[in-house]
């Protein structure tokens, strides 16, 4: 096969490439951690198609069953109409995931993508309630397109907009203004509910990431979102979570506000749905909230079915319980990893962030977790990093990521630690 040369990219493609600049190989094939460049080198995939992979490449499973349906000649695109995948997924979805947790909702198939979900969760509840604007959170992202853009905090993202963006009003989120347990940013968004004069109207919404992912793995306490949940319920409005990123076993359990126990009025899901990378995405309503009126909000692509094909055997997993245990022990093994790194390595003035298998480290060095990222890519491992300066530089291997392949990976980010700071301390 010919090599294919870097030059066709920087020659052809758009200036909005990203990724590509951090990881400059051409790929060529992977499989479940790991993926190869076309010169043979391989990598561990700690970065897991940003989320979208939480079972690693090619998994067997799905594979085969979807490879079978397509030599089947099964359908492939059916925008809503029914079809056996779609009946099969939404059965397994319940049977497997909603109701062993004491969750209903009816499932909506907004379109393909995350920002797809998001603008259909701001789309219903501006509908349901009759109020227009909406509440989002400091470092929230949620989507590129203009209604996702609006809650997103990032200033860069926003910017591409070119218009204003307009209806939503942005409150602290946990831990935003003082960077500590005692953080009153709670009592600072009651406030502005509270009074009249604070130019802030009751919004329809409330939308967050229990997880924030590109604000820089930012976790919100359980006792934050337990009281966001009441705030939402004392005022009547609806709770938006955004799992998109965090969800779908990334923070330890399937969906991320699991441990809080709390219950959304609307959840948004994507990103590792599918199971095997193809765009999937579904919006989860309270059941007395779909009011929608048929059509009235669509999609061309909602109806991938072999993404229900995929998804549907993803489920297989979390049929044994093992399975959500198997996640919390790499979980605390990462944690453990990133805690020594922080102890060892003072020059990185560094803190560890997230949860589950969605975390890292925040460095005070400004470019030092980007150069960290380079040196673990040089030594044969992917990881990328996220905060509005770079300054995380996180962790995201597949869920079912051997043990092996996470202390390997462990190996080669305290070596491109080393080699980017001086050597650790010793006690």
């Amino acid at each position: 096969m010919t090599k294919t040369n870097l030059d066709i990219f920087e020659k052809l493609e758009s200036e909005v490439r990203s990724y590509c600049r951090s990881f400059p190989a051409v790929f060529t094939k992977a499989k479940g951690e790991r993926i190869w460049d076309q010169d043979g080198n391989e990598y561990l995939d700690f970065f897991s198609g940003a989320g979208a992979l939480n079972y690693g490449h090619n998994d067997d499973k799905m594979k085969n069953k979807l490879v079978e349906y397509i030599l089947d000649d099964g359908i492939t695109h059916s925008l809503d109409k029914a079809t056996a995948p779609k009946a099969e997924f939404l059965k397994k979805f319940n049977e497997v995931i909603l109701k062993p947790r004491n969750l209903e909702y009816k499932t909506m198939f907004p379109g393909p993508t995350g920002t797809n979900t998001v603008e259909s969760a701001l789309k219903l509840a501006r509908k349901v309630t009759g109020r227009t604007d909406v509440i989002s959170f400091t470092n929230g992202f949620h989507g590129m397109t203009i209604g996702s853009l609006s809650v997103t905090g990032n200033s860069f993202k926003r910017k591409g907009a070119g218009v204003p963006l307009q209806n939503v009003v942005t409150m602290p989120y946990d831990n935003f203004v003082n960077g500590d347990e005692d953080s009153l940013d709670l009592e600072y968004l009651e406030r502005f509910l509270e009074d009249g004069g604070s130019g802030v109207d009751i919004p329809a919404a409330m939308i967050l990431e229990t997880v924030q992912g590109e604000g820089g793995i930012n976790a919100a306490r359980f006792e934050w979102l337990k009281k966001v949940e009441s705030i939402c319920k004392r005022w009547g409005i609806l709770l938006i979570i955004d799992d998109v990123q965090a969800g779908i076993g990334r923070t330890g359990t399937f969906f991320s506000f699991e441990p809080a126990g709390i219950k959304p009025d609307i959840v948004c899901l994507s990103k590792s749905l599918s199971g095997y990378g193809l765009p999937f995405a579904v919006t989860l309503i309270r059941p007395d909230l779909d009011i929608w009126d048929p059509g009235e909000h669509n999609g061309t692509f909602r109806g991938n079915n072999h993404a229900f094909i995929t998804a549907t055997a993803a489920l297989e997993y979390w049929e044994d319980e093992n399975f959500e245990k198997s996640i919390q022990k790499k979980s605390q093994l990462v944690r453990d990893f990133l805690e020594k790194m922080v102890k060892d390595f003072p020059e990185l003035e560094g803190k560890v962030k997230g949860r589950g298998l969605m975390a890292g480290i925040s460095s005070a060095k400004e470019g030092l977790s980007s150069k960290i990222a380079g040196e673990a890519f040089n030594r044969g491992l992917i990881m990328e990093t996220s905060g509005f300066n770079d300054e995380v530089f996180k962790l995201f291997p597949p869920i079912n990521v051997s043990e092996e392949s996470l202390k390997k990976g462990f190996e080669i980010i305290e070596e491109s630690i080393k080699s980017t700071v001086k050597e650790p301390v010793t006690n």
